[in-house]
């Protein structure tokens, strides 16, 4: 038993760890670039609370909750389960919701729903005109279309240097460039998965800029 045991730590463990941390389907290699140059967020509306929000320096989850953010409850609580509250303590991290102006007490309805489930203090808001909106959207260049209420259920990864990531071939064969929230399938086997390989290949990449001595 006592060897048995010993081939079991030495071998079986290890196999395990590769299994979970190769589990991804891009094991953990760079998330694909799908578009180069997204409109920056920092020129657009007026962040709630005066704070700058910026995609610089930061893995961003941006969504378009729309002219009735209320009516985005039941995604925002899936993104709060699924994404936001697994990787909300990453220092890098954070969700940024574009929304119309005038929609500002139906927005303190969502935030006061979904703050009872998770801390906000990663989430961020700013608002803007349907103009602003509708230019950021555009320059994600997806095959995803914006509704007439400036609202969409799918949510986008923009990484530190404002590029939109995602998968170039999806199960259809066609590339992924939003997740969509209402499947709790998407959100637990694709999205969550390629939200890890991009927090994975920063933290590679930290490590390897300390080792060099770069600051």
């Amino acid at each position: 038993m006592k060897k048995f045991f010993v081939i079991i730590v030495l071998f079986a463990l290890p196999l395990v760890a590769y299994l979970f941390f190769a589990s991804g389907v891009n094991n953990f290699a760079r998330l694909p670039v799908l578009t180069q140059e997204i409109y920056p967020l920092k020129t657009i509306g007026e962040p709630e609370g005066g704070e700058e929000a910026t995609f610089e320096g930061k893995i961003t989850i941006l969504n378009f909750p729309g002219v009735d953010p209320l009516g985005y409850l039941t995604n925002a609580y899936h993104l709060a389960e699924k994404i936001y509250d697994p990787y909300a303590e990453f220092n890098d991290f954070q969700f940024v919701s574009v929304v119309p102006e005038g929609s500002e007490s139906q927005l303190e309805l969502l935030k006061e729903k979904i703050s009872q489930v998770i801390d906000l203090k990663k989430w961020k808001f700013v608002f803007a005109s349907p103009q602003e909106i509708q230019k950021l959207y555009d320059s994600l260049e997806t095959d995803l279309e914006l509704s007439n209420d400036l609202s969409t259920p799918y949510v986008f990864i923009v990484d530190k240097n404002g590029k939109l990531r995602g998968r170039d071939e999806d199960d259809d064969g066609k590339p992924l460039f939003g997740y969509d929230t209402t499947s709790l399938y998407v959100l637990n086997n694709k999205m969550n998965d390629d939200v890890k390989v991009i927090l994975a290949e920063y933290r590679l990449e930290l490590k390897k800029y300390k080792k060099e001595g770069i600051e």
